[in-house]
């Protein structure tokens, strides 16, 4: 669950009180190059309840004229519920099989609980919020991945319109994986892939992954700061890249075609998406 505590005063913050101690008077500058800029933010669900710091990062890059798009999973919540019910979890490559009650629950927590908490959240830290589905105007529309899987679908078509007319109107758009299928129905959609394909059609400038995770691991266990496509195809062959880190590499990968800065990051460590602007050494960041 989201940590929703703010501080007793709970009022909207201006932009000096947004930048941490210790932010340089460059750094600064920097942040007021924002302007007009496309930041779409994957917050994974191992990792929402410390996310206080990073949806207060979103306000504060928003304030300096940032468009921040966020998108978010729940995989920890909904197999909680999942065990509650006594509905069986099975997952194939990373990717969950998702029968027709556990995509109930899925539309159930990713709807109706994660997605309006975030969106309250980011109410009570004094910015403004829009909750969206992907099967809202259209946005998402794909098809079944594979039978096996149930109804998980693949990405067909992103139709950004409904997330820009939001972003235009001030507010921070907060999105919940999933997509319509042909013939009308829900469908599980990946929430990386979502935030991947999303990104390019936004004509982002940066994606950010935030997981649970420092970042893309080497056999040895040392974190790698750069990795390429061919070095990652390799760690895949190997199995130093498996299971659900499949499919977040795979959208890394994907996003790479049409955005700049493609970037894994641990979502635990406070004020984590200022300090990747300032080209710290955080997390992995895939290059071309």
């Amino acid at each position: 669950m989201i940590n929703a505590s703010v501080p007793a005063a709970d009022r909207p913050w201006n932009r000096h009180e947004f930048i941490p101690m210790g932010h340089t008077s460059t750094n600064k500058c920097s942040f007021s190059q924002l302007k007009g800029k496309t930041f779409v933010i994957k917050l994974g669900g191992s990792t929402l309840e410390y996310q206080r710091s990073v949806l207060q990062d979103c306000i504060c890059l928003q304030i300096l004229g940032a468009n921040i798009v966020l998108v978010h999973g729940g995989g920890p919540i909904i197999n909680e519920w999942l065990s509650k019910l006594h509905i069986p979890i099975h997952f194939e490559h990373g990717l969950r099989v998702t029968d027709a009650q556990t995509l109930d629950v899925v539309r159930m927590v990713l709807c109706g609980q994660i997605n309006q908490e975030i969106v309250t959240t980011i109410a009570r830290l004094g910015g403004q919020a829009v909750g969206l589905c992907g099967t809202d105007g259209n946005l998402i529309q794909g098809h079944i991945a594979d039978e096996r899987l149930g109804y998980v679908g693949d990405i067909d078509t992103i139709n950004p319109t409904l997330i820009r007319q939001v972003l235009d109107d001030g507010y921070i758009p907060v999105l919940a994986p999933l997509g319509l299928g042909p013939d009308g129905s829900s469908l599980n959609m990946n929430a990386d892939l979502v935030a991947s394909h999303l990104a390019g059609a936004l004509n982002a400038t940066r994606l950010t992954f935030l997981s649970n995770i420092d970042g893309i691991y080497n056999a040895d266990g040392t974190i790698i700061s750069e990795l390429n496509e061919q070095q990652a195809q390799a760690l895949i062959g190997e199995h130093v890249i498996r299971d659900g880190m499949l499919p977040k590499v795979h959208a890394c990968l994907h996003a790479l075609e049409e955005v700049p800065c493609v970037q894994i990051a641990n979502g635990c460590t406070s004020h984590v998406l200022l300090h990747t602007l300032e080209d710290l050494p955080i997390g992995t960041k895939f290059v071309r």
